[in-house]
């Protein structure tokens, strides 16, 4: 389309030249803000301690430093430690700077410190009074070595904050781009340390003239057909519709798309990177001059002037692209519309509350080894198959803790408009994207969603005597160490614990991740069982008390119904003094009581425990992750399975052996070495034996299993009644959790005391039926007369009942006494008897439970008189 290139008076606005064709920068001219206080305006990362902040007073007033402080927050860290926040002294001249430095750069320092300073991959906040005045970097978030690229990077380099900035970025948690505001310098550039100067006389400077006729290249042209543009540091010139408007919330920019160069393996979109660019919306027509470049994989153009060039124009038909992906075809559509017509399941949100993302994938994914044998053909092809059939779904935000969330159908996240894992969603459309190694879509219109895992009651495993495994997830009246940091925190925290104990009513709860501070005069466990008497108001629960358990800060714990179970003995540890293969410096001690069931006497030991993590390495004793995808410390858990089933084979709390019941956080999926060193060793995984395969309590990584047990003992499996996980916690979003220190006020908002998120952890429940049939049996007649010889019919009325609700009921044994008595039995209801005088006839019913527990009564018939 030709057009005419529009010629305009000095005094037309940026707007005003936007919706007439003409061109203005990327980077919008606006006037300086009025400067109101200090800004950093000089960073030096060098070698060594060569380290160094300059901060500088814009304002025409002296600004005297009490209250100020610099505040680094290391890896990203969202807060920053004591030994990483310094008080400021002295003053700072109108028109002056300040130096911050380490004691190595005391020739050029108004200030020193002997600390350890920062490296580029930490952010630092100037604060007064405990309010931000300006920052650097990204607080929360770890780019990993450096924020920005070149010699204006936060790593190795020096860089000054621009001449036009005037305030600083009070906004911490934002995306952080060094080229937006500062100009770099190379390594150990220290001549402008102590000296700085600003433009703020509000004076912006013309924009430059761009024509919207002047000739481009293709779009495809600039992707190239491989991984990465073949135009990179490249000026070009493209020209495209807009079809993700994604300027606010991080992105800082938009991707354009154009008619298409007609070779089908190069994208005919692109993401034009513009920060403080003027704006532009879904359906302009965009010229953009700017330079070629990949970020972390992402082709980009970062906008020197971008010209609108028509507005409300139909957005090109999206490309549809189904899982699996492979990088050749994604590669090609990268940065250009594109939707899923697949449904799709919701199978990953451990980043929803952080950074609005969803993993799709085409169903709900296992972990391999809970599936498969480790390191077997068939596992490692389901990890392969795992990863091409899924995709990230975005929310075209980077900044942290966004709010509003927003849920795949489009819409605000909220407590009535929520999902669960499992939860499907179709035709998901937006762009194509490629972002911190994973191929996203950044949604432009909300998904078709559908609830096809609808919450739960409490699950009915039967029984008259059950035992729950919960993770209670860091629930520390110590605050601050872990769990709440807050007193509201921890209030919300406990409302929702005690909410899901008190709806699973066991009997005996295994508590795992409490603090262990048993030796307190009142402890977590104290607390918890408080308030968990408080909401069912009664003294219904009591802790067993251990005091302090080991040395880690966590610990295992029980809790019970007195008025349904007794202790039986007292509480036994399995540690490294028991047996040196249970490495208590990694795995938590193992603790076992003997409970006996009030009612029938009968006695179950339970046994909590909390193996190792995969999380940190076990290199440091020789266990290290070897690939077969059982993680890290697989030695150290399955050395402290055997010793825990050797150590249960003695009878440890002087109970029976064999009737033991292994609860608690494994830290292995089922078929991985520990659990069946278990399993070989005649212990029955109740999950997989009541459950199946796809059971699972835990979601690591988008993949379903379950790391928490109900292992039952040779002689107690015949008494089981059912074992099931609970899905209160790991099918829900933790953006329903308690925490409060990264969430916005709006997300805070979004809470219920309900179970729902109460840990990361689905709860195990297993019930036992210790309680024998009710039999009454009558017999008709009870007397035979007369005493003639001859065969006399007799029947039996039996009833009986059982709590679980089936029950079997056989005549076990028909005998007779007396001169020629004889008996012969046609039924379990009916017999017959020789009517001879004086003959007794007797007859034993046997009634038996699923648990195979049994009731006999027995019923005589005489023959008289």
């Amino acid at each position: 389309m030709q057009r005419p290139v529009q010629r305009l008076t000095v005094g037309l606005t940026a707007a005003a030249l936007m919706a007439v064709g003409i061109a203005v920068p990327a980077t919008a001219a606006v006037a300086a803000e009025e400067p109101t206080d200090l800004i950093i305006s000089e960073y030096v990362e060098g070698t060594s301690f060569n380290k160094a902040v300059e901060l500088y007073n814009p304002t025409e007033a002296d600004i005297p430093l009490t209250g100020y402080s610099l505040e680094v927050y290391f890896n990203g860290s969202a807060t920053a430690t004591t030994a990483g926040t310094f008080a400021l002294t002295g003053t700072v001249a109108a028109g002056d700077a300040f130096v911050f430095a380490d004691e190595d750069l005391v020739a050029f320092a108004d200030q020193i410190t002997a600390n350890n300073l920062w490296n580029g991959d930490d952010a630092i906040v100037l604060k007064h009074d405990g309010a931000v005045v300006d920052s650097l970097g990204q607080v929360g978030f770890d780019p990993g070595s450096e924020w920005g690229t070149g010699l204006t990077s936060t790593l190795d380099n020096t860089i000054r904050r621009n001449a036009n900035v005037c305030v600083g970025d009070t906004i911490v948690n934002d995306v952080f781009d060094p080229s937006a505001e500062w100009t770099g310098y190379a390594t150990n550039t220290f001549d402008g340390l102590g000296s700085h100067t600003v433009d703020c006389d509000g004076t912006p400077p013309p924009p430059p003239v761009a024509d919207c006729d002047a000739e481009i290249v293709a779009i495809g042209a600039v992707q190239g057909s491989g991984s990465a543009s073949p135009l990179i540091g490249s000026s070009v010139e493209i020209e495209g519709v807009v079809i993700g408007d994604f300027q606010v919330g991080g992105f800082n920019g938009y991707y354009v798309q154009d008619g298409g160069d007609g070779d089908p393996a190069t994208s005919d979109g692109v993401f034009v990177y513009a920060p403080g660019g003027a704006a532009v919306d879904e359906g302009d027509l965009v010229h953009v001059v700017g330079t070629v470049s990949e970020f972390n994989g992402l082709t980009e153009i970062t906008a020197t002037v971008v010209s609108t060039c028509d507005t409300g124009l139909a957005l090109p038909p999206a490309a549809e692209v189904t899982l699996p992906w492979d990088d050749a075809t994604y590669e090609a559509l990268e940065g250009m519309r594109v939707t899923l017509p697949q449904e799709l399941s919701i199978i990953e949100y451990f980043n929803f509350d952080r950074f609005g993302e969803i993993v799709l994938g085409t169903e709900r994914q296992m972990q391999p080894t809970a599936v498969y044998e480790p390191g077997s053909p068939e596992a490692t092809q389901l990890a392969a198959d795992n990863l091409v059939n899924r995709i990230t779904l975005d929310d075209a935000r980077s900044v942290q803790n966004p709010d509003p969330a927003i849920h795949p159908n489009g819409a605000e996240f909220t407590l009535e408009n929520r999902f669960r894992g499992g939860d499907h969603v179709t035709d998901v459309t937006g762009v194509l994207d490629y972002r911190f190694g994973l191929w996203r879509v950044q949604p432009t219109l909300g998904a078709d969603y559908t609830a096809v895992n609808p919450r739960t009651d409490v699950p009915d495993v039967g029984g008259n005597f059950t035992v729950a495994s919960f993770n209670v997830l860091n629930y520390f009246t110590t605050l601050g160490s872990r769990g709440a940091a807050t007193p509201e925190e921890f209030e919300r925290q406990e409302s929702k614990i005690v909410s899901a104990i008190s709806a699973i009513d066991a009997d005996v709860f295994g508590l795992i991740e409490i603090e262990n501070n048993g030796d307190d005069e009142v402890s977590a466990l104290d607390t918890l069982v408080a308030a968990l008497n408080e909401k069912l108001g009664a003294e219904v629960y009591a802790a067993v008390d251990t005091g302090v358990i080991g040395t880690d800060e966590i610990t295992t714990a029980f809790i019970y119904k007195p008025s349904e179970v007794e202790l039986a003995g007292v509480f036994k540890i399995l540690d490294e003094s028991v047996d040196a293969r249970f490495n208590t410096d990694l795995n938590r001690p193992a603790l076992a009581q003997t409970f006996a069931d009030v009612e029938t006497g009968e006695e179950v030991t339970v046994v909590v425990n909390h193996f190792k993590s995969k999380g940190s390495d076990c290199n440091d004793v020789g266990d290290p992750d070897t690939g077969d995808g059982q993680g890290n410390c697989n030695l150290t858990r399955t050395a402290a399975a055997e010793a825990l089933a050797d150590w249960l084979a003695t009878g440890p709390t002087g109970a029976e052996a064999g009737r033991e019941l292994i609860i608690g956080d494994l830290n292995s999926y089922d078929k991985e070495d520990p659990i069946q060193a278990l399993v070989n060793d005649g212990y029955t995984d109740l999950l997989l034996q009541e459950q199946g395969e796809n059971a699972y309590s835990y979601v690591f990584d988008g993949q379903l299993g379950y790391l928490d047990y109900g292992l039952v003992g040779s002689g107690l499996a015949g008494e089981v009644t059912g074992a099931s996980t609970w899905s209160v916690n790991a099918d829900e979003p933790d953006l329903l959790d308690y925490l409060m220190g990264f969430k916005q006020d709006a997300q805070d908002a979004i809470f219920a005391p309900d179970a729902y998120r109460s840990s990361d952890h689905d709860p195990v429940i297993v019930g036992f039926d210790f309680i024998a049939p009710e039999l009454s049996v009558t017999v008709d007649p009870e007397v035979v007369f007369p005493p003639n010889a001859k065969w006399r019919t007799v029947t039996f009325d039996i009833e009986a009942t059982d709590d679980s609700g089936e029950v079997e009921v056989e005549l076990v044994e028909a005998t007779a006494e007396g001169h020629k008595a004889q008996v012969e039995v046609i039924s379990d209801t009916e017999a017959r008897v020789l009517a001879r005088q004086g003959a007794v006839y007797t007859f034993v019913f046997e009634a038996t439970d699923p648990s195979g527990n049994t009731t006999t009564q027995e019923v005589t018939v005489t023959v008289g008189p």
